[in-house]
């Protein structure tokens, strides 16, 4: 398929345009010129024939004309022709003149053709002579009887025809010349208007991946201010995508590289200098770290396919004490290993109809994230309301800019946070799956400096 630029577009519409319009001009004048034309030469004909037939007299009853009138050239250079009859006999004639027409009352225009092919123009016209009688201008004023005299005159109309030849062909010629004018300058116009775009594409050229933080130019053209302003935006977007993707890289790589560390050094120690450990207790430490992967694998994996859409909402209706109830009793051991205390306590139980194993996920890494990240000797405070689920933790080393870190992956506020097994993906497990079944999760710092993760929802 060929592909034709933006310039050749711009060229042919703006060449049409000026082809149809021009052209529809110049018929319009045409039209107008001509029918100007023949109505002047309509007229001067008119009052020629008018002052032969005012010459026209009634002597005795007999019509009679001066010769001399009728000689060609006598009201006009151009050659005349004539007939005139009165009383259905002739009175003057050219040799020439070709056959009568139709006459009336009124002067009627007509064309005419000479046995060598010249075309006349000619009026005819019934009139009273002077020196008539009452009846024979009566009888001159009355339509098709034969009284009175009728004139015809004729004069050629080829310098007419020639006149109007001649615009015709003033016109085309100026028609044809504009457009090739226009042909010729549009591409240099437009290639000087698409100068913006042009610019803006060679400023494109430059933006990618390996030039993160580069912008396009601000543009003073009014149609590409909100295009530029736009890309820019999707390039603000883009570099943000890709820095969380680095960040989870090296997150993961770290995350990886650590546990895989430990393992090793674990191995090649017992290897070359063994302890005398008891199997049970090596195989119990390196089964540890092999859990410690497994969950962060685990989670990435959950994560990746909430996000991605392959987890698909199942809802039905679910209690949500019961649900709660056995978070808390997983979490039992951890709490009790930091000596954390978990109040919680709900007056009525809340029947949600959600997808149970999503929830599931959002409630067991945001107790767990309470869990792993309050002081020793604390509480971490569950608060269930019809509404929405609150849980509330100590943080005394977050700070409200902190809040925007919440959800992204492999974030952990210092590195002896809790581990919890996911490794700083528990926030974005939680949000994910908040967010698959049209749940609410928000954050915010109270001035005791506790931590509160709000999951809501709306009610049926």
């Amino acid at each position: 398929m060929k592909i034709l630029s933006l310039r050749w577009r711009l060229t042919s519409l703006l060449a049409w345009a000026t082809l149809i319009a021009l052209g529809a001009a110049a018929w319009v004048v045409d039209w107008r010129a001509d029918s100007e034309m023949k109505q002047r030469f309509d007229s001067a004909l008119l009052v020629r024939a008018q002052a032969l037939a005012a010459m026209v007299e009634i002597e005795n009853g007999k019509a009679g004309v001066d010769a001399e009138l009728f000689k060609p050239g006598f009201l006009s250079s151009q050659a005349s022709w004539y007939d005139l009859r009165c009383n259905g006999t002739s009175v003057a004639r050219s040799r020439d003149m070709p056959p009568p027409a139709a006459s009336s009352r009124e002067p009627r225009f007509a064309d005419a053709r000479l046995a060598d092919g010249r075309i006349l123009r000619e009026v005819s016209f019934r009139f009273a002579p002077p020196g008539a009688s009452a009846s024979d201008a009566a009888d001159a004023r009355a339509a098709g009887d034969g009284s009175g005299c009728n004139l015809r005159y004729a004069q050629d109309r080829g310098p007419l025809d020639e006149i109007l030849d001649t615009l015709d062909w003033i016109l085309l010629g100026s028609l044809f010349g504009a457009c090739a004018l226009v042909l010729l300058l549009t591409p240099l116009l437009v290639r000087r208007g698409l100068q913006p775009l042009s610019a803006l594409a060679g400023a494109m050229a430059d933006i990618g991946p390996n030039a993160p933080g580069r912008r396009l130019p601000a543009n003073d053209t009014r149609e590409l201010t909100p295009l530029v302003a736009r890309f820019n935006d999707v390039l603000a977007r883009m570099d943000a995508g890709l820095a969380r993707e680095r960040e989870f890289a090296a997150g993961l790589a770290h995350e990886l590289r650590t546990r895989l560390s430990e393992l090793r050094a674990l191995v090649d120690v017992e290897t070359r200098y063994p302890s005398g450990r008891d199997a049970h207790e090596l195989l119990g430490d390196v089964g540890a770290i092999g859990a410690q992967l497994e969950a962060t694998v685990t989670a990435l994996l959950q994560l990746t396919r909430i996000e991605s859409g392959l987890a698909q909402v199942r809802r039905e209706p679910v209690a949500l004490v019961p649900l709660l109830q056995r978070a808390l009793a997983r979490h039992a051991v951890a709490a009790a290993a930091r000596n954390v205390r978990i109040e919680w306590a709900a007056q009525t139980d809340v029947a949600l109809h959600v997808d149970p194993a999503l929830l599931d996920i959002a409630l067991d890494n945001l107790i767990g994230n309470g869990i792993a990240y309050a002081p020793g000797m604390s509480t971490v405070t569950l608060r269930c309301q019809p509404h929405g689920l609150e849980v509330i933790n100590p943080a005394p080393s977050l700070h409200s800019g902190d809040l925007a870190n919440f959800g992204q992956r492999f974030w952990r506020k210092g590195e002896d946070g809790g581990d919890g097994g996911h490794a700083g993906l528990g926030l974005a497990l939680a949000a994910a799956a908040a967010r698959a079944q049209g749940m609410m999760l928000g954050f915010h710092l109270d001035d005791a400096g506790c931590l509160h993760a709000t999951l809501s929802w709306q009610g049926d």
